[in-house]
């Protein structure tokens, strides 16, 4: 009797951890499908912005989205989206033909029904930082530097272009370190023609920016390479360094961003500014200027 009772108990007991399991199988399944139809719908959304992005930029491929945060259901349904991320390479400006740009759109107000039927020109931004890097085949483009074959661009320190190496560890740190970022040092480096002979020159610059304007102001001159370097005497230095001195216009740049900071790396240089209070239609306005 006793182990009647006990079978009967063990096959309840196990009965019910089976279905205990389906039923967790079934919430895992449908928490899966949750899951999957909110990347959908976020991966529409995302299409559908950068379709849109690509017609009114005259962008030749479209641009990568990203709208971050989850659930992507409970942002739209609300309208309101903390972070966007768009970026694209390939945009020409003026005489700029490869630049690349990256965007953060913060405290985007879009409503669900403006993203599904693709209008998303009023769109507005609370808050919009972005990045545009000019490479140097760009830059190589710009008047004067039209005169110099084979244009490179590399970092170099402030104190170093304005001073060569006659300033002191302490000394040369303060002026790296002014606090200024809407200026940079840059060495730029190419061939030129010097009395029929073709050499290797190296120009230490400033790049700053004055409003809306880069401007590429030369300092010294070198010969040599990275190896080994000579000082350019002064007479061929003042035939030589107008050469190297451009100013590139900035007003047209993409994102309706004025340009506050410049950052100069290997082959390309970067400039950095927020907007506020804007819309997709006024960010798009601004490329291809």
């Amino acid at each position: 009797m006793n182990t009647a009772v006990t079978g009967t108990a063990q096959a309840g007991g196990t009965k019910s951890r089976r279905r205990g399991k389906r039923v967790v199988i079934v919430l895992v399944v449908l928490a899966g499908l949750l899951v999957g139809a909110d990347f959908a719908a976020a991966t529409y959304a995302e299409h559908t912005v950068s379709q849109k992005a690509r017609e009114q930029l005259g962008l030749s491929q479209d641009p990568a989205v990203t709208i971050h945060g989850f659930p992507f259901a409970t942002q739209a349904l609300a309208g309101e989206y903390g972070h966007i991320s768009l970026s694209a390479d390939g945009v020409g400006v003026q005489q700029l033909r490869d630049l690349s740009v990256r965007a953060d759109l913060h405290d985007v107000d879009a409503p669900l029904s403006d993203l599904t039927s693709g209008n998303v020109s009023d769109i507005a931004i609370g808050r919009l930082t972005g990045e545009i890097t000019l490479k140097a085949s760009d830059i190589a483009g710009v008047a004067p530097l039209t005169n110099i074959d084979d244009l490179s661009i590399e970092p170099s320190s402030k104190a170093y272009v304005l001073h060569g190496e006659g300033v002191d560890d302490e000394r040369a740190a303060q002026i790296d370190d002014d606090g200024d970022d809407s200026s940079e040092g840059v060495r730029l480096s190419g061939k030129v023609d010097v009395a029929g002979e073709r050499i290797e020159i190296f120009a230490f610059a400033m790049i700053e920016l004055e409003g809306t304007t880069i401007r590429i102001t030369p300092h010294r001159l070198q010969f040599g390479n990275d190896q080994e370097t000579t000082v350019v005497p002064d007479e061929v230095q003042q035939a030589l360094l107008p050469n190297f001195e451009a100013d590139i216009n900035a007003g047209e740049m993409p994102f309706t961003v004025t340009p506050t900071a410049i950052r100069v790396e290997s082959g390309s240089l970067t400039l950095h500014g927020e907007a506020r209070d804007v819309t997709f239609a006024g960010v798009a306005s601004a490329f291809g200027g």
